[in-house]
C-alpha cells in the first residue's frame, strides 16, 4: 500500500523534466541570429590632387649630328664610342696635308699683298710734296693713288682667303658641337668623307637633363577646362605643377621632373595634344626611346570624396555603395565616380561625407540588414590621380 505514491511521485518528476526540456529547444528555436559583422569607413571631403597618366617617348634635349665639313681621308677616330664628351673635345681627324698647304699659300698670299700695300703708301707718300711742287703731274699723283687703294683691296682679299683656308684646315679635325654622350661610330679610318655632301659621322646626345614628350587626348584637357572654369577644381599653376615618370617596367623614377611647355594645337590625326616635360638625369639611367608613362598633376580638387574601389558594386543599372546608417541598417546608395585615386575611386555625386561605407562583408550585408560595422583596417595610401578615361 506504501509504494502506489512512491511510484506516482517518481513519473511526475520524469514528466516535468521533459516538460522543461522541450521548453528549452522551443526557446532556443525561436531566438534571432546576431548582427553580421561588416568592415566599414566613414567618407569625409579632403582636398585631392588630381593627375592624368599619360603615354611618352624619352628624347635627348639636345641633339647634334656630326659631319664632315670638308672632303678628305679620315685618318683617326680619336673619341671612344658610347664615351660622355665635352663641347670641343675632338672626335676623328681627317688628314689635313692638302688644307695645310692651301692655308701657306694663302699666308704667302697675303705677306705679299701687304708688300704692294707698302709699296704704294710710299709712292703715293712721295709724290704729295711732288706734285704741290709742280714737279709730278694730277695724273701721276692720281694713279699713286689709286694703285694704293687697289693694293688695300688686294690685301683685304688675300686675308678673307687665308680665313677661308684656315676654316677649312680646322675643319679636318672634327670635334664635338655640344656636350653629351657620342654613339658609335658612323664612318672608319680610311673612309673618304665629305666628298659632295655632309657625311655623317657620329652623333652626340644631352641627355642630363632629358625630355619626355607626352599626349593627352583632347577630350580630357577640354574636361579637365569645364571643370576649373566651373570652379569644381583649382588650378595648381605652372610652378605648382609637378610630372612624376614610371618607367617601362613600371617602376617610379625617383626624380621630379616639371612641364615645359603644352602645345597649341591639337594634332589632327590622333586628336592628342602635345606637351614636355624635362627630368634631371644624372646617372644616365633614362635613355632616349624609351617608352615611359607620366603623372601629370592638373588640377587640385578641395572637396573630393574618395572610396576604396572594392566598395563600389557595378551592376547593370550603374554604380552603388552600401551605406550603413544610425539604425545599424544597410541601404543601397547609387553614385557616379569621374576618376580613380590609385586604389580609390572618386565619386563626384551621390555623397556628400559622414556616410558609413562598406568595404567588407558584402554577403553578409543585404539592404535592410542590421549589422554591427566594425572600423576597416585594410587601408593603404592612395597613390596620384588620374582622370577616368
Amino acid at each position: 500500500m506504501r509504494s502506489a505514491p512512491r511510484c506516482t511521485t517518481v513519473a511526475a518528476a520524469l514528466a516535468l523534466s521533459l516538460l522543461s526540456a522541450c521548453g528549452d529547444k522551443a526557446a532556443s528555436g525561436n531566438s534571432a541570429p546576431p548582427p553580421a559583422t561588416v568592415s566599414v569607413i566613414t567618407v569625409s571631403p579632403a582636398a585631392l590632387t588630381l593627375s592624368s597618366e599619360l603615354p611618352g617617348r624619352l628624347e635627348a634635349s639636345r641633339t647634334a649630328q656630326v659631319r664632315a665639313r670638308t672632303a678628305g681621308i679620315v685618318l683617326q677616330r680619336v673619341y671612344k664610342e658610347g664615351s660622355d664628351v665635352k663641347a670641343g673635345d675632338v672626335l676623328f681627324r681627317i688628314d689635313p696635308a692638302q688644307f695645310q698647304a692651301n692655308y701657306e699659300s694663302a699666308q704667302a698670299a697675303v705677306a705679299k699683298a701687304e708688300a704692294n700695300l707698302e709699296q704704294a703708301n710710299l709712292k703715293v707718300k712721295r709724290y704729295k710734296p711732288l706734285l704741290a711742287a709742280q714737279a709730278v703731274s694730277q695724273q701721276e699723283y692720281d694713279d699713286a693713288v689709286t694703285a694704293q687703294k687697289q693694293s688695300a683691296a688686294d690685301l683685304a682679299n688675300a686675308k678673307a682667303a687665308r680665313t677661308n683656308s684656315s676654316l677649312t684646315l680646322g675643319y679636318a679635325t672634327v670635334t664635338a658641337p655640344i656636350t653629351g654622350r657620342t654613339s658609335r661610330a658612323l664612318v672608319t679610318e680610311g673612309a673618304l668623307v665629305g666628298q659632295g655632301e655632309a657625311t655623317p659621322m657620329a652623333t652626340v646626345q644631352q641627355i642630363d637633363p632629358i625630355w619626355v614628350t607626352i599626349t593627352q587626348s583632347s577630350a580630357d584637357l577640354l574636361r579637365l577646362q569645364k571643370a576649373m572654369a566651373a570652379g569644381k577644381l583649382k588650378n595648381g599653376g605652372k610652378d605648382q605643377a609637378k610630372v612624376t615618370l614610371l618607367t617601362e617596367d613600371g617602376q617610379a623614377y625617383a626624380l621630379p621632373g616639371k612641364l615645359l611647355f603644352s602645345d597649341v594645337a591639337v594634332d589632327e590625326s590622333t586628336g592628342t595634344v602635345s606637351m614636355r616635360a624635362e627630368f634631371p638625369n644624372p646617372q644616365h639611367v633614362l635613355l632616349p626611346g624609351m617608352y615611359v608613362r607620366a603623372r601629370l598633376e592638373q588640377g587640385v580638387n578641395e572637396a573630393a570624396i574618395s572610396v576604396p574601389q572594392q566598395a563600389v558594386v557595378r551592376s547593370p543599372e550603374g554604380s552603388s555603395v552600401l551605406i550603413v546608417g544610425a539604425d545599424n541598417k544597410v541601404q543601397s546608395q547609387p553614385v557616379t565616380t569621374s576618376s580613380s585615386d590609385g586604389q580609390n575611386w572618386i565619386v563626384s555625386s551621390g555623397l556628400k561625407g559622414g556616410e558609413r561605407i562598406v568595404v567588407e562583408g558584402f554577403q553578409k550585408a543585404k539592404p535592410g540588414a542590421l549589422v554591427n560595422p566594425q572600423p576597416w583596417k585594410g587601408a593603404t595610401p592612395a597613390a596620384p590621380a588620374a582622370p577616368a578615361k
